[in-house]
């Protein structure tokens, strides 16, 4: 397993975005980054994929086991990048394609069928609706055998019951993995994180939250409670107690 320790100042062209970043994401488990529109966290993402862009770190980004995270990554980014030519199938097995291996073409259909997509596998993205297309991409990604796994608001375009089921699908499948997910949904992150921060340009605030194994009980008290409280620091009413 491979964990990552990402220390120093976020800059996008020549205008620093974060100062002072330090995030610790141990190896298998769900780190989670929240913050306002613009702060960089798509930025940390490409980062952490070895994406290209005008985003810059002025400091380090360690694994822990020294070795390079080239080849290690799998990144959900916005917006899906689904291959409007491609039926689902194609789509869900474009990682082993381009590596020039044998896609599993069985496991693909497996993974539609369990993002709710069963009998759809031949259309094209364009078919779908904006929900359908994110279970795509989902797919896609929990079909990639990375250590490291990079969720871009992986849930956003999907309705309140559908986000819990995949968020559970995601949990189970993607256990042991080292898992960035990028949210700007309270409840979603304090279901799935093992360790959450809120991202500000002077760094970033270690976020508290519920005990107790992920995915957590949408239902439990003390989830509701801290829903609430984080809702209020993110409006600025009270703080962002670690």
């Amino acid at each position: 397993m491979t964990g990552l320790a990402l220390h120093g100042d976020l800059i996008m062209g020549d205008t620093p975005l974060i100062r002072d970043l330090a995030l610790d994401m141990p190896a298998g488990h769900w780190s989670c980054l929240l913050g306002p529109s613009g702060i960089g966290k798509s930025s940390i993402a490409r980062l952490i994929a070895g994406l290209p862009g005008p985003q810059r770190l002025e400091g380090v980004l360690h694994t822990s086991d020294g070795q390079p995270l080239q080849g290690r990554v799998a990144l959900m980014a916005q917006g899906g990048q689904l291959l409007p030519w491609a039926d689902l199938v194609a789509n869900v097995t474009i990682g082993a394609r381009l590596r020039g291996a044998r896609p599993d073409i069985p496991r693909a259909r497996e993974l539609l069928a369990q993002v709710g997509l069963y009998g759809l596998e031949q259309r094209r993205p364009t078919a779908l609706s904006g929900g359908q297309q994110q279970r795509v991409a989902l797919a896609r990604v929990l079909i990639e055998d990375a250590p490291v796994v990079v969720l871009d608001e992986p849930f956003s375009a999907l309705d309140t019951a559908t986000r819990l089921a995949m968020q559970d699908l995601a949990a189970r499948l993607l256990a042991g993995r080292t898992v960035i997910l990028i949210t700007h949904d309270p409840l979603e992150a304090l279901r799935l994180a093992d360790q959450a921060w809120l991202l500000g340009p002077d760094g970033a605030a270690r976020l508290a939250l519920p005990e107790g194994a992920t995915p957590r009980d949408f239902r439990a008290p003390d989830l509701l409670v801290a829903q609430a409280a984080l809702l209020a620091c993110l409006q600025g009413h009270e703080p962002c107690n670690a």
